[in-house]
């Protein structure tokens, strides 16, 4: 699914597609926060200075490994920004805000359409 977020994103930079680029931009970078470790995720000793507690040392050395998610999760991310754009256009309907209600009811499609199954 990544990779099809990432084509489409390709595709409507392309296009100046504004709306669909912000729509996946979105998409991918909630997908990467997901993959992030807490902050308080322990460094490799090793790569730990002796000198300063805590402290890392050398290039890379306080990188951490993200989180490796499964297609379903990333799945459910993808789904729930697209809720997320829906419950949100709704609101700007009830208070008068038409124009922002129908860019988030876009958004959702474009999101929505990388759902399909063969996307």
């Amino acid at each position: 699914m990544r990779t099809s977020l990432r084509d489409g994103l390709k595709a409507a930079l392309k296009a100046r597609d504004r709306v669909a680029v912000t729509a996946l931009r979105s998409a991918l970078a909630a997908i990467d926060n997901a993959e992030a470790v807490p902050a308080d995720h322990p460094l490799d000793a090793a790569a730990s200075s002796e000198h300063v507690a805590g402290a890392a040392l050398g290039v890379g050395a306080a990188d951490v490994a993200r989180r490796r998610l499964t297609e379903e999760e990333v799945r459910s991310i993808v789904e729930k920004e697209a809720r997320d754009r829906t419950a949100a256009a709704a609101e700007y309907e009830r208070l008068g805000r038409t124009d922002a209600a129908e860019r988030l009811r876009t958004e959702a499609e474009v999101l929505n359409r990388h759902l399909a199954p063969g996307a």
